[in-house]
């Protein structure tokens, strides 16, 4: 169903918002993103099945991660939250925060890279594809890409940049313009998680305080911006500021709301994060302290060793008598 208001081809809900509703199966006319992951999930899928068939280890629970991911993206883009997010500020904040915080983890958790260089076969099919993974880990454009520089600053672009500068009332009543912002927060969350937690080979590899650093660089302005919602007195996208009214809506207190939710569930997978960043930080620290034991123990330690030889020295030395 069209609306005047909105240019494309477009669902748009008739009933007041409730929880039935936003999981309803109103697909879009063109569900483009729902199709293209669930795509992906099927090609993950066929990958990880082939991985088994041939007795090689592969983590469920990658797996599992990965299409988790998939389905909440399906959900939040296929189903009919997404005709509620043309109407409701704080639905499409849900979506957005989804989009940006909650999905990619999963995604990067699941190492789609890894899994695409050790499932693809090397013949006359499987090269093209092996190729561009290997140009995009030795690219610029790679490296360009999960540098500090320029995703932290993309990340909190689509928060600030979106909200301050009128771009949400000027892409969100066109259907192309509204994909366009839900696919810049998928991509931003993605380039912002990768360099924290993936363990796909990367260009570059940050270190892990760098990491931490990436966090609370974020977090803080991330929650600035919750409260900045919250606080403001007047709808800050004219898009959202007439609802239909016979939903009742307060487009104020649904403002209120989608400030509410940034600054709460925006925080949450920030959290995450930090525990997840902290917890391989000292599994690692453990790893290398493991393995200078065992290489001490067979090897040796010079240092200690010629520590060792001069308090010997030391000992056998007779004691000058006075």
């Amino acid at each position: 169903m069209g609306d005047p208001g909105i240019d494309g081809p477009v669902w748009l809900p008739l009933l007041p918002p409730s929880l039935g509703e936003y999981l309803a199966p109103n697909i879009q006319p063109v569900p483009l993103i729902p199709a293209l992951t669930l795509l992906a999930a099927a090609f993950y899928l066929a990958g990880a099945i082939s991985l088994w068939r041939k007795g090689r280890r592969w983590s469920p629970v990658r797996t599992a991660s990965f299409l988790l991911g998939c389905l909440a993206i399906i959900i939040v883009m296929g189903a009919g939250i997404e005709g509620y997010g043309l109407r409701m500020f704080s639905i499409f904040m849900f979506q957005q925060l989804t989009l940006m915080m909650a999905v990619p983890p999963l995604l990067v958790i699941g190492s789609p890279g890894t899994l695409l260089l050790r499932s693809t076969p090397h013949g006359r099919f499987g090269r093209p594809a092996l190729r561009a993974a290997i140009w995009g880990l030795r690219s610029r454009w790679g490296r360009l890409a999960i540098h500090p520089a320029f995703m932290v600053p993309l990340f909190l672009l689509s928060f600030y940049g979106v909200y301050f500068s009128g771009l949400a009332d000027l892409l969100l009543p066109n259907w192309y313009g509204h994909v366009g912002l839900e696919v810049l927060f998928l991509a931003a969350g993605i380039l912002f998680t990768v360099p924290l937690i993936s363990a796909d080979p990367l260009p570059t590899r940050q270190t892990h305080f760098g990491r931490m650093l990436d966090i609370f660089a974020e977090m803080p302005l991330h929650a600035f911006f919750g409260v900045v919602i919250m606080m403001a007195t007047a709808p800050m996208v004219k898009f959202f500021a007439t609802p239909p009214a016979g939903w009742s809506l307060d487009p104020m207190q649904d403002q209120g709301i989608a400030g509410g939710l940034a600054w709460s569930y925006g925080e949450l997978p920030g959290v995450l994060l930090l525990m997840f960043i902290l917890v391989r930080w000292q599994r690692d620290e453990t790893r290398g302290w493991a393995k200078a034991d065992r290489r001490s123990a067979v090897a040796g330690d010079p240092e200690l060793d010629a520590y060792n030889a001069y308090l010997r020295q030391l000992a056998n030395r007779p004691m000058r008598r006075q």
